[in-house]
């Protein structure tokens, strides 16, 4: 493991993810990524609820979801990897999660992807489609799950 991607989300499971993938990096010497994509569903929520404000001027913007998405991931790496001497670049992204899991791991060329497993029943994933297995497939390189 060269450099790692780790996927950040609001789930509880991102704090033992993100430590788990800083810890390997750190044994290893490795280089350490970490992402979270802002869905586009969540942003075009957000910008409908900002512009339904009355009398109110706040917009939402794309380069504003991009920039809290990448304060996000920062705010977990300094919150989850003090002490584990990794260190990390944080990474933001707005759109198809899948989509942009693969092309941030492409574009920084990472070996290795760190990801939360979602507990469903087989018929859950059959019905709703499955991020981890659909990143799991199209990976080029070891993903470790982590589920809690």
């Amino acid at each position: 493991m060269e450099r790692a991607l780790a996927v950040v989300d609001a789930e509880e499971s991102t704090t033992e993810l993100v430590r788990e993938a800083g810890e390997l990096a750190a044994a290893v010497d490795a280089e350490l990524v970490l992402l979270h994509v802002t869905t586009t569903e969540e942003y075009e929520e957000k910008r409908k609820t900002m512009e339904d404000i009355p009398d109110s001027r706040a917009r939402y913007s794309g380069k504003q979801a991009l920039q809290g998405a990448e304060a996000f991931a920062e705010d977990v790496g300094r919150d989850v990897l003090e002490g584990v001497g990794v260190e990390y670049e944080a990474v933001g992204a707005v759109g198809d999660e899948q989509n942009e899991i693969l092309k941030t791991a492409a574009e920084y060329d990472c070996d290795h992807l760190f990801i939360a497993g979602e507990k469903r029943s087989p018929t859950g994933k059959a019905l709703f489609g499955d991020l981890t297995q659909s990143v799991i497939l199209n990976f080029e390189g070891p993903v470790t799950v982590v589920t809690t």
